[in-house]
């Protein structure tokens, strides 16, 4: 065992910074992850569908059942959306409490989980004042913040693991590092090609060691052959299309370059990994997320806003400790040397405090700055219209509903998207007139457009702050 592997090797000794700071941090943005994702669901900010759909999910991993999701259609099968089988973990976080909300948790909870290794390692690495600067920055960095503002998604799953990987890979931990990689591929389809070219990279990294070379080229085997079957045979066997949705999505290569948004979303990456970051070669673990977001003809996935940057965090801060060093050693990766000197005291200070600084440049808009902000925590005026709507609704009845509380009605009732394709015909429809998915143009009489809409009688039920519930006699 080299130094780099040693905790208690000179200068590197166990220390109460080592200890303590990696769980602070985790506990704090736990918390803080975790609160931003209450005051969202309990004011009822809603930014997509998508806390509905696996909020539904989750349900029925609960139920033991296959996660059949009809806010995205009758008999619709998640599984033939994307592949996320690992979502299967959910289960247990339903039995013991079957709410939207905890998924926001698990979410925050997994980001937080993720900061202990990266931080540990950047203590052991930078010693403990700039390692610590370097586990806050990841944890609190634009990625995470923005996929926690987006509400739960399968990536919270891939932070960890990806933060796990990656750390035992800087520590020579090369079986562990392939073992926490592995199951990459069961979070979602894409990650197939990320966790082929990670071991790719160890092998190039390891290339004097035979076991390091096999166990490299097995992941990348691994991720290779999850990408085709999940993207090829699985998801098409599975979707009510028989295809793969999302290839419609993708572009012409020649508009990876544009529009400029693109340009920002790297500078943003490179500065998340303190710009030296780009020396080491975990940098290239970026290209296969960024290649389908470029090449998507969807504008959510060029910017920073949404969830789609946070499985990039981990791997911009690996990279940057990579390049900064060992300070046990004495040494640092280049490209593709890991014996380059050491950067100086003051580069590594530098490219930490750009590391941070590219999320405090953002200020105010960030989504954890509202948690400072006393107004935002005050109840909603219509938090009692949407229960009086939501007890409305008879338990177990097929809702149809628009997006606002979608996913707080599924535990109770067999939801549906109001705008969606589904050829059921609802018991009850609940609409919200101030719902952005009504395009400012929500119906004068809701209970008149769900009959003409279905063809059958409904009658109004409950109608106070935006909230028509219309249910069946």
């Amino acid at each position: 065992m080299d130094s780099s592997q040693d905790p208690a090797a000179p200068g590197g000794g166990p220390s109460r910074a080592r200890t303590a700071v990696p769980l602070l941090l985790a506990l704090a943005a736990t918390l803080a992850y975790g609160m931003l994702g209450t005051r969202q669901f309990r004011t009822l900010v809603t930014s997509s569908w998508d806390l509905g759909i696996f909020t539904q999910l989750a349900r029925a991993y609960g139920e033991l059942r296959a996660p059949i999701v009809p806010i995205k259609g009758d008999a619709v099968n998640l599984l033939g959306d994307h592949f996320h089988p690992l979502l299967v973990l959910l289960a247990p976080v339903w039995w013991v409490w079957p709410s939207g909300e905890a998924l926001l948790w698990t979410q925050a909870l997994l980001f937080g989980v993720s900061a202990i290794p990266l931080t540990r390692l950047a203590i052991d690495r930078l010693g403990p004042g700039l390692g610590t600067l370097a586990g806050a920055g990841y944890v609190f960095s634009f990625g995470l913040q923005a996929a926690a503002a987006a509400q739960f998604h399968e990536i919270a799953f891939a932070v960890p693991l990806l933060a796990l990987s990656l750390t035992a890979l800087l520590r020579g931990r090369v079986t562990v590092s392939v073992l926490w990689a592995a199951p990459l591929v069961l979070v979602k389809e894409d990650l197939g090609a990320t966790v082929a070219l990670l071991g790719v990279l160890i092998v190039l990294r390891h290339h004097r060691r035979r076991a390091h070379r096999l166990l490299g080229g097995a992941l990348a085997l691994w991720g290779g052959v999850w990408l085709v079957l999940s993207t090829a045979v699985i998801l098409p066997l599975l979707n009510t299309a028989s295809q793969y949705d999302y290839t419609d999505n993708l572009g012409s290569p020649l508009e990876v370059l544009w529009p400029p948004v693109k340009w920002l979303t790297v500078l943003m990456l490179l500065l998340a990994a303190g710009l030296i970051g780009a020396r080491s070669p975990l940098i290239a673990l970026m290209l296969p997320t960024l290649a389908w977001r470029f090449t998507g003809t969807v504008e959510f996935y060029w910017g920073w806003q949404w969830h789609y940057g946070a499985v990039l965090m981990p791997i911009a801060t690996a990279a940057l400790l990579d390049a900064l060093g060992d300070r046990r050693s004495g040494r640092a990766t280049a490209w593709l040397r890991t014996d380059a000197p050491r950067p100086g005291r003051r580069v590594r200070a530098t490219a930490l405090a750009l590391a941070a600084a590219v999320t405090l440049a953002l200020g105010p808009t960030m989504p954890l700055a509202a948690l400072l902000r006393p107004h935002t925590w005050e109840p909603t005026w219509r938090a009692g219209p949407a229960a009086t709507a939501l007890a409305a609704v008879p338990d177990g009845a097929v809702l149809a509903t628009d997006i606002t509380l979608m996913a707080q009605a599924v535990p109770d009732h067999d939801v549906q998207w109001l705008h969606g394709p589904n050829r059921r015909v609802p018991d009850c429809v609940l609409v919200d007139r101030y719902a952005f998915s009504w395009g400012g143009t929500p119906p004068e009489d809701p209970r008149l457009w769900a009959e003409e809409t279905w063809g059958t009688t409904f009658r109004t039920v409950s109608e106070d702050g935006g909230f028509t519930v219309a249910c069946r006699p």
